[in-house]
């Protein structure tokens, strides 16, 4: 007797199919002589009717059973096709196992799930794949299977390639004549599945780029440690770092080498972390740190020094070599009731601190500036009324010729004019309009009423002197830079030689777009000069590089060159370094005679400071530039 691939012997397919034939035959057969007889021996009318109708219901019966047959014919001839579709498919992983757990049958999607060939399968146990700890599971479930019995478990098998693989795995009984002859056994690899979801809560709980967890999983782990520090009385502190001046970066590297730095910050900060505290990447270049384990607040602030340190040290971006700094805000739980929430966000005002009194520095929260944040945003809203209301005014710092002690000059600085806080000074609001972007706007504004009033000065008969405006960050990187300020001069009709422009060192690492604009801006006429030099990034290499008038020595150097001799020594070669380039040199912050003989000593060219006068209103400028002032 021949075996089909459906299990069905040929011979008994057939006599099944034999069945339904004969009965419908015979049914038939009995209709067609119970109609005879009815005709022949049945006179009353009636009863002949009555068993016509007998016979046409036999006759319909007959009809119907040859139907049937032809349709279960027509169905079981498609079990064949079935299996075999079954055996080729890839869309599930199927093998089919005899009483013994031998492997009968496997189709594509099971061999390439379990990594081994076919014909390697054939005729070999299935538990010679499976590992020693799930094979427990496997023979439960094919003895359960042999009782008739559907059993889904999970076994760790070994693949093809050597690597450990997780299946779910379900056995159905494989049944002919109502026995068992064996299990199909049908696969779905876990490890995939695993893998996605381990991806999906990876994205969810880590920053792609760097590494490191993200806002999210720092808040869990921040009020877990937070539960547990409260019960173990333990001390828990966070830092919360902000890389100072990342936007220069992204603006003259691009944001290419802005994610690599980034990722060299985040190595960084990992790196000397014990194995219970913890980094995260918050958002942007702001980084958060997690210290479990403190003895004070003392202990947190020399964490944190330690953090700067790691930070100052010189980055390499496609072989430019780069030094950057960060601001940090730090907090500890102290105060019981602060929750997760609570305490980032004094860590966060803590950095905002920083930020504002210089950066590249940390600083511990304190109690008593709670009411700071609304204060900033009440401030940066006035501030922006302030601009609509004309409320800033300038002020003007004069330059003398150390030689002749002539005014040579003027440096315009902004003055907020508050109608209730009155005079409010540049830093208490200048980080902030760096910050929101108004500085843009007020440094219009500074550009367009200083060019004005020296023109008014000059229109009045007094001395041509030049003004000095300071440039920020933000006006410097706008590409229309050198049109915004021809603008300027035609509308106030300043001749462009009496006005400075000032940048500061920090500007100069886009050496592409400093020398364009540096060079537009010169076309125009007008003089550029190095604020705060000595401070920045920049070497003395780019002097010879860009058209630059003037330096302007920072008043940090000024201030102790006769208690310190590094600070005099640096003064006296940058004034020799300048001459040598034919760049003229002034010295700001200049407040004793001492300065000021040192400066003549070393044959500085001009200086500016409170020794010979503060800042003062365009009318005290006025008067000074007359006619017998003393």
């Amino acid at each position: 007797m021949t075996k089909r691939m459906d299990g069905f012997p040929e011979r008994k397919q057939q006599q099944l199919s034999k069945g339904p034939l004969i009965i419908s035959c015979l049914l038939a057969a009995l209709a067609l002589v119970w109609i005879s007889v009815s005709f022949l021996f049945i006179a009353n009318p009636m009863y002949k009717w009555t068993a016509l109708a007998i016979a046409a219901s036999l006759f319909v019966t007959a009809v119907i059973v040859y139907i049937k047959r032809n349709e279960t014919y027509s169905f079981q001839h498609y079990h064949t096709a079935i299996v075999e579709t079954l055996l080729q498919s890839d869309a599930f992983p199927l093998a089919v196992l005899d009483r013994s757990g031998i492997v009968m049958e496997l189709n594509e999607a099971s061999s390439r799930t379990l990594g081994y060939q076919r014909t390697e399968m054939l005729g070999e146990p299935i538990s010679r794949i499976v590992e020693p700890a799930s094979k427990p599971q496997l023979l439960e479930a094919l003895e359960r299977t042999l009782h008739g019995e559907t059993k889904q478990t999970n076994l760790n098998i070994t693949h093809g390639s050597g690597f450990p693989l997780e299946l779910q795995v379900t056995c159905s009984p494989m049944l002919q004549d109502g026995d068992v002859i064996g299990t199909v056994l049908l696969s779905q690899d876990l490890s995939d599945r695993k893998r996605n979801v381990e991806r999906i809560r990876y994205m969810a709980y880590y920053d792609d780029m760097t590494g490191l967890p993200n806002r999210t999983l720092f808040q869990m782990r921040l009020t877990e440690t937070l539960g547990r520090a409260k019960e173990e009385n333990r001390v828990v502190g966070i830092c919360y770092l902000d890389l100072d001046r990342f936007k220069l970066v992204n603006a003259s590297f691009g944001r290419e080498f802005g994610d690599i730095l980034l990722m060299q910050v985040a190595e960084r900060l990992n790196r000397d972390l014990s194995e219970n505290d913890f980094a995260a990447r918050m958002e942007g270049d702001e980084f958060a740190l997690l210290f479990c384990n403190l003895e004070s607040e003392k202990h947190l602030l020399e964490l944190s020094r330690q953090l700067l340190k790691s930070i100052e040290e010189p980055y390499e971006l496609s072989g430019f070599p780069l030094h950057i700094t960060a601001s940090i805000g730090s907090v500890t739980n102290n105060i019981e009731d602060d929750d997760s929430y609570a305490l980032i966000k004094k860590a966060d005002m803590a950095l905002v601190k920083v930020k504002e009194s210089g950066k590249n520095d940390c600083l511990l929260y304190s109690e008593t500036w709670s009411n700071s944040s609304l204060e900033r945003l009440t401030l940066q809203h006035e501030m922006y009324r302030a601009i609509q209301r004309n409320e800033f005014i300038l002020h003007y710092q004069p330059q003398y010729d150390l030689v002749s002690g002539s005014m040579v000059g003027v440096e315009a600085l902004v003055r907020w004019n508050h109608p209730l806080k009155g005079m409010i000074p540049p830093g208490s609001f200048i980080p902030l309009a760096e910050e929101s972007g108004m500085i843009v706007q007020i440094g219009a504004w500074v550009l367009e009423e200083a060019c004005r009033q020296n023109k008014a000065w000059q229109d009045a008969g007094l001395p041509a002197i030049p003004v000095s405006v300071n440039l920020s960050i933000r006006q410097f990187v706008q590409n229309d830079l050198a049109s915004k300020v021809a603008d300027v001069l035609k509308q106030t009709g300043l001749d462009a030689k009496y006005l400075d422009l000032e940048i500061t060192e920090s500007m100069t690492m886009d050496v592409s777009h400093v020398s364009r604009c540096l060079l537009d801006l010169t076309d125009l006429g007008v003089n550029i000069s190095v604020d705060d030099f000595g401070t920045g990034y920049s070497s003395f290499h780019y002097l010879k590089n860009f058209p630059i008038d003037r330096l302007k020595i920072d008043r940090s150097f000024v201030r102790d060159i006769q208690q310190d001799p590094s600070d005099a020594e640096i003064v006296a070669a940058i004034i020799a370094m300048a001459h040598n380039l034919n760049i003229q040199v002034i010295a700001e912050g200049v407040e004793t005679e001492a300065q000021m003989e040192f400066l003549k000593k070393h044959k500085c060219d001009e200086m500016q400071g409170y020794f010979w006068s503060p800042p003062v209103s365009s009318d005290n400028i006025e008067q000074m530039l007359s006619p017998g002032y003393v």
